[in-house]
Protein backbone atom coordinates (compact mmCIF):
# COMPACT_ATOMS: atom_id res chain seq x y z
CA UNK A 1 0.00 0.00 0.00
CA UNK A 2 2.94 2.28 0.85
CA UNK A 3 4.53 1.65 -2.60
CA UNK A 4 1.50 1.90 -4.53
CA UNK A 5 0.44 5.44 -2.43
CA UNK A 6 4.15 6.51 -3.76
CA UNK A 7 3.80 5.30 -7.27
CA UNK A 8 0.44 7.27 -7.51
CA UNK A 9 1.88 10.83 -5.79
CA UNK A 10 4.82 10.55 -8.51
CA UNK A 11 2.83 9.73 -11.36
CA UNK A 12 0.54 13.15 -10.34
CA UNK A 13 3.74 14.73 -9.77
CA UNK A 14 5.27 13.73 -13.21
CA UNK A 15 1.65 14.76 -14.76
CA UNK A 16 1.82 18.22 -12.93
CA UNK A 17 5.91 19.09 -14.48
CA UNK A 18 4.22 18.07 -18.23
CA UNK A 19 1.95 20.74 -17.77
CA UNK A 20 3.93 23.37 -16.05
CA UNK A 21 6.77 22.72 -18.11
CA UNK A 22 4.12 23.12 -20.92
CA UNK A 23 2.59 26.00 -19.83
CA UNK A 24 5.91 27.87 -19.21
CA UNK A 25 6.97 26.77 -22.56
CA UNK A 26 3.81 28.56 -23.90
CA UNK A 27 4.73 31.71 -21.49
CA UNK A 28 8.04 32.51 -22.78
CA UNK A 29 7.03 31.91 -26.16
CA UNK A 30 8.35 34.70 -28.56
CA UNK A 31 4.92 36.55 -30.25
CA UNK A 32 4.29 36.03 -33.89
CA UNK A 33 5.20 38.96 -35.56
CA UNK A 34 1.99 40.71 -37.02
CA UNK A 35 1.55 39.83 -41.32
CA UNK A 36 2.73 43.17 -42.87
CA UNK A 37 -0.31 45.52 -44.47
CA UNK A 38 0.63 45.67 -48.41
CA UNK A 39 1.20 49.19 -49.09
CA UNK A 40 -1.26 50.21 -51.89
CA UNK A 41 0.07 52.61 -54.77
CA UNK A 42 -0.91 56.48 -54.19
CA UNK A 43 -3.07 57.71 -56.91
CA UNK A 44 -2.61 61.19 -57.33
CA UNK A 45 -4.81 63.24 -60.07
CA UNK A 46 -4.04 66.55 -61.14
CA UNK A 47 -7.10 68.76 -61.80
CA UNK A 48 -7.61 69.41 -65.41
CA UNK A 49 -6.68 72.94 -66.26
CA UNK A 50 -9.86 75.06 -67.01
CA UNK A 51 -7.61 77.19 -70.05
CA UNK A 52 -5.56 75.29 -72.58
CA UNK A 53 -2.16 74.60 -72.50
CA UNK A 54 -0.85 74.39 -75.84
CA UNK A 55 -0.95 77.32 -78.38
CA UNK A 56 -3.39 77.88 -81.24
CA UNK A 57 -0.57 76.34 -83.62
CA UNK A 58 -0.31 73.27 -81.90
CA UNK A 59 -4.19 72.37 -81.79
CA UNK A 60 -4.40 72.87 -85.68
CA UNK A 61 -5.63 70.18 -87.79
CA UNK A 62 -2.92 68.14 -89.37
CA UNK A 63 -2.77 66.96 -93.69
CA UNK A 64 -2.76 63.68 -91.52
CA UNK A 65 -6.34 64.72 -90.01
CA UNK A 66 -8.06 65.18 -93.55
CA UNK A 67 -8.45 62.58 -96.26
CA UNK A 68 -5.25 62.04 -98.82
CA UNK A 69 -6.86 64.26 -101.52
CA UNK A 70 -6.78 67.29 -99.71
CA UNK A 71 -3.38 69.56 -99.43
CA UNK A 72 -2.13 72.49 -97.59
CA UNK A 73 -3.05 75.64 -98.59
CA UNK A 74 -1.86 78.23 -96.23
CA UNK A 75 -1.38 78.39 -92.45
CA UNK A 76 -0.34 81.47 -90.62
CA UNK A 77 -1.01 83.26 -87.40
CA UNK A 78 -4.08 85.71 -87.78
CA UNK A 79 -3.13 89.37 -86.76
CA UNK A 80 -5.15 91.58 -83.99
CA UNK A 81 -6.11 93.79 -87.47
CA UNK A 82 -8.14 91.30 -88.82
CA UNK A 83 -10.04 90.57 -86.18
CA UNK A 84 -13.43 92.74 -86.20
CA UNK A 85 -13.82 95.40 -83.48
CA UNK A 86 -16.57 93.22 -81.40
CA UNK A 87 -14.68 90.06 -80.51
CA UNK A 88 -11.10 92.31 -79.74
CA UNK A 89 -13.97 94.23 -76.95
CA UNK A 90 -14.65 90.60 -75.67
CA UNK A 91 -11.12 89.84 -75.26
CA UNK A 92 -9.38 88.45 -78.12
CA UNK A 93 -5.83 86.98 -77.18
CA UNK A 94 -4.21 85.11 -80.33
CA UNK A 95 -5.45 83.38 -82.98
CA UNK A 96 -4.52 80.66 -85.71
CA UNK A 97 -6.00 79.76 -89.05
CA UNK A 98 -5.18 76.70 -91.53
CA UNK A 99 -6.65 76.28 -95.34
CA UNK A 100 -6.46 73.02 -96.89
CA UNK A 101 -7.95 72.38 -100.74
CA UNK A 102 -9.04 69.22 -103.04
CA UNK A 103 -8.79 70.03 -106.62
CA UNK A 104 -10.15 67.76 -109.81
CA UNK A 105 -9.97 69.44 -113.22
CA UNK A 106 -11.33 66.69 -115.10
CA UNK A 107 -14.50 66.69 -113.03
CA UNK A 108 -14.54 70.17 -111.79
CA UNK A 109 -14.01 70.02 -108.50
CA UNK A 110 -12.62 72.24 -105.99
CA UNK A 111 -13.42 71.74 -102.29
CA UNK A 112 -11.70 73.84 -99.47
CA UNK A 113 -11.74 73.19 -95.27
CA UNK A 114 -10.76 76.46 -93.10
CA UNK A 115 -10.13 76.19 -89.45
CA UNK A 116 -9.79 78.99 -87.46
CA UNK A 117 -8.80 78.78 -83.67
CA UNK A 118 -9.34 81.78 -81.19
CA UNK A 119 -8.17 82.15 -77.55
CA UNK A 120 -10.60 84.28 -75.16
CA UNK A 121 -10.95 84.74 -71.49
CA UNK A 122 -12.68 82.03 -70.17
CA UNK A 123 -15.59 84.41 -68.37
CA UNK A 124 -15.98 85.69 -71.77
CA UNK A 125 -17.19 82.49 -73.47
CA UNK A 126 -20.89 82.22 -72.91
CA UNK A 127 -21.02 85.95 -74.40
CA UNK A 128 -18.62 85.13 -77.03
CA UNK A 129 -20.61 82.18 -78.79
CA UNK A 130 -24.12 83.93 -78.35
CA UNK A 131 -22.66 86.32 -80.55
CA UNK A 132 -21.18 83.94 -83.02
CA UNK A 133 -24.30 82.00 -83.07
CA UNK A 134 -26.59 85.13 -84.06
CA UNK A 135 -24.21 86.11 -86.75
CA UNK A 136 -23.96 82.51 -88.07
CA UNK A 137 -27.38 82.23 -88.11
CA UNK A 138 -28.48 85.75 -89.47
CA UNK A 139 -30.87 85.91 -92.27
CA UNK A 140 -29.90 86.17 -95.77
CA UNK A 141 -32.33 87.12 -98.33
CA UNK A 142 -30.22 85.17 -100.83
CA UNK A 143 -28.75 82.72 -98.47
CA UNK A 144 -30.35 79.54 -97.55
CA UNK A 145 -28.64 78.50 -93.87
CA UNK A 146 -30.76 76.29 -92.17
CA UNK A 147 -29.29 74.57 -88.90
CA UNK A 148 -28.48 70.98 -89.10
CA UNK A 149 -28.41 68.64 -86.57
CA UNK A 150 -24.86 67.61 -85.24
CA UNK A 151 -22.74 66.21 -82.79
CA UNK A 152 -21.98 67.89 -79.23
CA UNK A 153 -19.04 68.81 -79.89
CA UNK A 154 -16.78 71.02 -77.11
CA UNK A 155 -18.73 72.94 -74.35
CA UNK A 156 -21.09 74.72 -77.15
CA UNK A 157 -21.77 73.96 -80.54
CA UNK A 158 -23.76 74.69 -83.95
CA UNK A 159 -23.65 73.93 -87.66
CA UNK A 160 -25.26 74.80 -90.26
CA UNK A 161 -25.22 74.04 -94.36
CA UNK A 162 -25.45 77.29 -96.75
CA UNK A 163 -26.47 77.59 -100.06
CA UNK A 164 -27.01 80.10 -102.25
CA UNK A 165 -30.28 80.98 -104.16
CA UNK A 166 -27.86 83.05 -107.03
CA UNK A 167 -24.90 80.56 -107.33
CA UNK A 168 -25.32 78.76 -110.93
CA UNK A 169 -22.67 75.87 -109.43
CA UNK A 170 -25.30 75.09 -106.48
CA UNK A 171 -22.03 75.05 -104.13
CA UNK A 172 -22.72 74.09 -100.20
CA UNK A 173 -20.88 75.22 -97.40
CA UNK A 174 -20.65 73.52 -93.62
CA UNK A 175 -20.07 75.44 -90.80
CA UNK A 176 -19.70 74.55 -87.02
CA UNK A 177 -18.88 76.66 -84.18
CA UNK A 178 -17.87 75.46 -80.77
CA UNK A 179 -16.23 76.43 -77.63
CA UNK A 180 -14.06 74.33 -75.39
CA UNK A 181 -12.33 76.18 -72.13
CA UNK A 182 -11.13 79.01 -73.30
CA UNK A 183 -10.93 78.56 -77.18
CA UNK A 184 -13.06 79.66 -80.43
CA UNK A 185 -13.21 77.44 -83.15
CA UNK A 186 -15.35 78.27 -86.62
CA UNK A 187 -14.70 75.13 -89.27
CA UNK A 188 -15.73 75.07 -92.96
CA UNK A 189 -15.77 73.19 -95.68
CA UNK A 190 -17.09 74.92 -98.86
CA UNK A 191 -17.08 73.73 -103.19
CA UNK A 192 -18.47 71.69 -105.55
CA UNK A 193 -18.22 68.23 -103.63
CA UNK A 194 -18.79 69.01 -99.90
CA UNK A 195 -19.56 65.51 -97.91
CA UNK A 196 -21.33 66.22 -94.52
CA UNK A 197 -19.52 63.19 -93.07
CA UNK A 198 -16.29 63.92 -93.64
CA UNK A 199 -17.26 67.33 -91.82
CA UNK A 200 -18.43 65.56 -89.09
CA UNK A 201 -15.51 63.54 -88.38
CA UNK A 202 -12.86 66.36 -88.88
CA UNK A 203 -14.67 68.80 -86.59
CA UNK A 204 -14.65 66.09 -83.77
CA UNK A 205 -10.61 65.34 -84.80
CA UNK A 206 -10.14 69.56 -84.62
CA UNK A 207 -12.29 69.26 -80.72
CA UNK A 208 -10.06 66.33 -79.97
CA UNK A 209 -6.50 68.10 -80.36
CA UNK A 210 -7.58 71.18 -77.51
CA UNK A 211 -5.60 70.37 -74.32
Amino acid sequence: MMYAGTGVSAGIVLVLLVCSSGCLDSFYAQPVPPQATPLLPVVITTPESPVVLLSPANMALQPSDLPGDYFLKDRSVIAPDEMPALNRDLGWRQGYRVEYYRMNLDRGDITGVTQTIDLYPLENMNKLFSVEKDALLAPDPVTDQPEIPFPVIGDRSIAVRKTRSDDPYQMVTYTAIFTDKNVFEKITMAGTTTDYEVFRNITRTAAGKIR
